[in-house]
């Protein structure tokens, strides 16, 4: 299998298709499903998500406001309504919630290189190849 690692932060830099990724996610068990949803919540922390980065995330993940990921997003702290979202159990909230989060990752990591990054650094995630990435077995 593909490193997650690498499938995750490639969809955040689009260099690889959402479609590619939804179909990698719902090739996962349950099981790592969740473990995925929590890797990205992870990710976005690390990434310093904060709460005003909800509504572009939502538009980028295609998602009504009134959907339950999107509603979580929306409220308090972004720590601790990442940790909800990576924790919604249901399929089809699941789906949406890793949608979300890979937006939520892909908004927080835009602003950090243009702040931090720009002139260079040492993530390896900010290195990776630009082109058609395989399809995940």
């Amino acid at each position: 299998m593909a490193d997650p690692y690498v499938i995750l932060n490639e969809l955040a830099q689009e260099l690889r298709p959402m479609s590619q990724g939804i179909g990698w996610f719902e090739s996962l068990s349950a099981e790592e499903q969740s473990t995925t949803l929590r890797l990205l919540s992870h990710f976005c922390i690390q990434a310093r998500a904060t709460t005003e980065d909800g509504p572009e995330s939502i538009r980028r993940a295609g998602l009504r406001a009134t959907h339950t990921p999107a509603v979580l997003i929306a409220r308090g702290r972004i720590d601790q309504q990442l940790g909800k979202i990576a924790s919604l159990t249901p399929h089809d909230e699941r789906l949406k919630s890793f949608r979300l989060l890979i937006a939520v990752l892909a908004v927080a990591d835009e602003r950090r290189r243009e702040r931090f990054c720009s002139d260079g650094c040492g993530h390896a995630w900010h290195r990776l190849a630009v082109g058609t990435p395989e399809t995940p077995a």
